[in-house]
């Protein structure tokens, strides 16, 4: 029974309330109990005269406030809802729920979840099992059918991916098991987006003749991507999407930043009417274009809205070269023409302003070019040829062009990839015997691997190699009777090639080919400063371990523990669980895998046709609130407020009567509590209930190391995850058996109970009110520590110009508490060999120091091998995640990979925590020990 926006269970109970006239009669008929007092004989003998009264009813108010009292009662047994929600029709053998975990359902995945709970939930007050499946995970994950109970506690530990659905794989899956639960409730909690193969993957799941089938798609598909970040010649040119059916123009805001992540330029791109594309400029100098990491649109909150940027985006100054005169007067026979039209989409040009070679190669050097080419240049004077020498042995790229220079110049084994022929092979000419060749294949080794041979192109002249044993090894291109076309080959850390034709399109129509300017961008992508990231031995592509990765909800953070290396080949590779969208490489260098392809759309889900019946479901938080708790709170204030009516009108409150009135106080008072505590009995939790007798005895029963509760379940997680390897580390090594892990709410708990609190700091956490920071500071007087852990390292550290959002919050945190001077710790501090001989404190990063207590005297006694000082720092900091370094999982493997990834320093963190544990528990006492001859030989005295 529902009168919006109030319904309720039992609405027969209702019919009660028609007994309230009767209840008004009967209250209305029995009067209140007489005023019984004693007066002195003289005052009874003064009244014997008066007319007796005795009241024959109750007063009004009375009874008004016990109709009331009653009609709370009948109300509340009613079971009333305000803002009721309607019951889902999840009727059936069992509810199959499937759900979109990709990219694009991050930004409302709370509102998912709260709808799928609503469903379950449902299909638990039915008894029906559930098969719940997600469409972006492995595809061995267990589906179920579940009981409603183990399918919240997996949804709830379900989160969005950044990677596509995958629906096919999944729907075949939910189907197979639909066909032992015939006439199933099939619930689809889709993402808005339309994958391949949706047509199928639908045709398979709702082709099991469905009960009904529940459909909840996004109210509005407002989702943008970012496809494209070109670093073109007057900025970063940005390409945004939209999904289509939107006919008014919209605009989104685009900000690039930094490897720090802080913001350093802003574009707008703006979508017309009913268009689906958005381009936009980011116009900012060459030297700051090359500090982008990243670049994300505003308010999108997922990562299709993110292009993480690695060296490929960052457009290289390339110096031009030659020795040619016909620049101005025949600029089409010019070395560099053909050259400089190839390479200007893509590179900054620059050209030295003198053609004395002598002049132009150190002024060139000085702009600190990645690449330069050489159009037909010859011998090289020997002072400029050391100073380019040397610029391409620490990492340059020098390509060379063959001509006539060239040729007669001679052998210049350090400048040249390979062993050159004197002079110049002629093809096809009135002379020769020979035809102009066309190119072969490109060999596999090269990096022109992918691209395919241009057939158009001949070779009518070239400046032939000199057969080696190792010339197939250096050569890059060839042409078909197997003479070079291109060679190249490595000097120190840097590249030399050499295309064994002219740039002009004398020698061969190339350099007016689209292959010519594809193979120049090749080469330009080669001279990255870190140039080993995408290339392994022999230049085959390497295997990349995961550097950065991108989130669902669109921000750049460590690996996660799925994540696989990254096998760098020249086509685009799809973004899957094992390679989520991020940055592989190393610090060395790094190759960006992108989730969005430059062809990509966002095209809208279609709706099935199917047979069943259809409804369709929105979004939505459950707003609605049980009221039987607040009535029955309400009827048992007005019984207290009844109950002191009564005593007072009684006399209980007289001065004769205060003895009784204090137990009827004491009445009221129990009453009061007890509605107290069933005003919101939907709200109590066993976690909130502050421990009693037994459960302090149980709490310092065993010794327990505590967790801060932050309120982020995957932090949480971690956290309890990381104190469980810690206890089982002591277990193993020391005679300490701690007991289970404790979390604990700096609000409500009590603290003293543990010797020391890991308090894992998380900007996207609530910040503790000052109560609970008050808390926390008289715990760390009256002897406990608390260890704050950033868990930031990789990003920065702890210092003056840390700006990481979790140092922010460390910062307001301790800005409230009494905290003493700190020090790194020295190296003769206790903690340093209070078990193990540590030198240093890693976590799952390595780098930050760890912060104590300063101590009192910085210098020791002459002889003394540690830090003297009573007591045990009250504080500890460090951003190098403890806690993720002592994580396990149930079988007792590590749950997240160190960074750099090493077994030792999995095992240096968890012997930094035994130091810490032992310091805790026993103080100095290593300090101590060192002068117990000192001692016993005072107390001999």
């Amino acid at each position: 029974m529902s009168w919006l926006p109030l319904s309720f269970g039992f609405p027969a109970v209702l019919w009660g309330l028609l007994a309230l006239p009767v209840i008004w009669w009967l209250l209305r008929l029995t009067p209140p109990k007489p005023q019984a007092e004693i007066f002195p004989p003289l005052k009874i003998l003064a009244r014997v005269f008066k007319k007796e009264e005795t009241p024959h009813q109750s007063p009004w108010w009375l009874t008004l406030l016990r109709l009331l009292m009653a009609a709370l009662v009948v109300l509340a047994l009613a079971e009333p809802v305000f803002n009721p929600r309607e019951k889902l029709p999840t009727g059936g053998a069992a509810l199959a729920l499937v759900v979109d975990n990709g990219w694009a359902s991050a930004p409302d995945w709370k509102r998912r979840v709260a709808t799928a709970e609503r469903l379950i939930a449902d299909a638990g007050a039915s008894g029906q099992p559930v098969v719940l499946a997600f469409t972006a995970e492995k595809p061995n994950a267990e589906i179920g059918p579940f009981d409603a109970q183990a399918a919240l506690d997996r949804l709830r530990a379900a989160e969005p991916r950044p990677v596509p659905t995958d629906r096919g794989p999944v729907y075949a899956r939910v189907a197979t098991v639909l066909a032992t639960l015939p006439g199933t409730s099939v619930a689809v909690l889709d993402d808005g987006l339309a994958g391949a193969g949706d047509e199928q993957a639908f045709a398979t799941l709702l082709g099991q003749n469905p009960a009904n089938v529940l459909w909840a798609s996004p109210d509005r598909l407002d989702t943008k991507g970012l496809t494209a970040a070109e670093n073109e010649m007057d900025g970063f040119a940005l390409t945004a999407i939209r999904a289509p059916g939107d006919p008014a123009p919209g605009a989104v805001t685009a900000g690039a930043f930094d490897d720090k992540g802080r913001r350093i330029a802003d574009a707008t791109l703006t979508f017309a009417p009913g268009e689906t594309v958005a381009t936009g400029t980011m116009a900012v100098p060459f030297e700051l274009r090359n500090d982008f990491a990243s670049i994300a649109l505003d308010g999108q909150g997922q990562a299709g809205a993110v292009r993480v940027l690695d060296d490929s985006s960052k457009r290289r100054r390339v110096g031009l070269l030659s020795q040619s005169d016909a620049e101005d007067s025949q600029p089409l026979l010019a070395p560099l023409y053909y050259i400089r039209r190839a390479l200007e989409p893509f590179a900054d040009l620059s050209e030295p302003t003198s053609s004395d070679l002598a002049e132009a190669i150190p002024q060139m050097l000085e702009q600190k070019p990645a690449m330069i080419v050489m159009a037909d240049v010859g011998t090289i004077p020997p002072q400029a040829r050391e100073k380019l020498l040397t610029w391409l042995k620490e990492g340059g790229t020098l390509v060379r062009f063959a001509g006539s220079r060239l040729a007669a110049a001679g052998n210049d084994e350090e400048l040249l990839p390979v062993r050159l022929r004197l002079g110049e092979r002629s093809l096809g000419g009135a002379l020769s015997w020979t035809a102009p060749q066309p190119v072969s294949d490109f060999p596999g080794t090269g990096p022109f691997a992918d691209l395919s041979p241009p057939n158009e192109v001949t070779v009518s002249k070239q400046v032939l190699a000199e057969p080696t044993p190792d010339l197939a090894a250096s050569t890059w291109a060839n042409l078909a009777d197997g003479t070079p076309l291109v060679t190249g080959a490595r000097r120190g850390k840097g590249t030399l090639v050499l295309f064994h034709i002219a740039p002009q399109a004398t020698w061969s129509n190339l350099p007016i080919s689209g292959s010519f300017v594809e193979m120049l961008r090749r080469i330009v992508q080669l001279s990255r400063n870190q140039g080993t990231a995408t290339t392994g031995a022999e230049g085959k592509p390497a295997s990349l371990a995961p550097y950065r990765m991108i989130s669902a909800d669109g921000r750049i953070v460590p690996p996660t523990p799925d994540a696989r290396p990254l096998l760098a080949s020249a086509g685009a590779l799809p973004v899957t669980l094992e390679n989520p969208p991020g940055l592989y490489g190393s610090e060395e260098g790094v190759l960006a895998h992108n989730l969005l392809k430059p062809d990509s759309t966002l095209s809208p889900l279609v709706r099935p046709q199917v047979s069943a019946p259809v409804t369709e479901i929105r979004y939505a938080f459950d707003e609605s609130r049980d009221l039987k708790g607040s009535l029955v709170a309400a009827a048992l204030a007005l019984m207290a407020l009844d109950t002191l009516a009564v005593l007072w009108m009684g006399g209980m409150f007289s001065r004769r009567g205060a003895k009784r009135g204090r137990t009827a106080g004491t009445t009221a008072a129990v009453l009061l509590c007890l509605g107290a505590l069933m005003a919101q009995p939907d709200l109590a939790r066993a976690d909130d209930a502050k421990p009693g007798d037994v459960e302090a005895v149980e709490a310092i029963s065993k010794t327990r190391i505590a967790y801060v509760l932050t309120g982020e379940s995957s932090v949480d997680a971690i956290s309890r995850a990381g104190i469980t390897g810690l206890t089982r580390f002591l277990v193993e090594k020391t005679a300490l058996e701690p007991g289970e892990p404790a979390g604990v709410d700096i609000a409500k708990d009590e603290l003293a109970f543990y010797p020391l609190i890991y308090w894992p700091i998380d900007p996207a956490a609530a910040m503790p009110s000052e109560a609970a920071i008050a808390r926390v500071d008289a715990y760390m007087k009256q002897g406990g520590t608390v260890l704050f852990d950033t868990r930031d390292q990789f990003a920065n550290g702890i210092g003056a110009d840390a700006a990481s959002p979790a140092t922010e919050r460390l910062r307001d945190i301790l800005s409230s508490l009494n905290v003493p001077p700190l020090e790194p710790v020295p190296a003769d501090h206790v903690l340093t060999k209070a078990f193990f001989i540590l030198p240093e404190f890693p976590g799952r990063f390595n780098g930050s120091p760890l912060w104590v207590e300063a101590s009192l005297e910085a210098s020791n006694a002459e002889g003394r091998p540690v830090r003297t000082g009573d007591g045990v720092t009250p504080i500890m900091i460090t951003a190098n995640d403890f806690a993720g370094a002592w994580a396990i999982d149930e079988n007792g493997d590590p749950m997240l990979p160190t960074v750099p990834s090493d077994p030792m320093q999995r095992i240096y963190a968890l012997r930094a925590g035994v130091n810490i544990m032992m310091y805790m528990l026993t103080g100095n006492y290593k300090s101590d020990q060192v002068h117990v001859p000192t001692l016993l030989e005072r107390l001999g005295q």
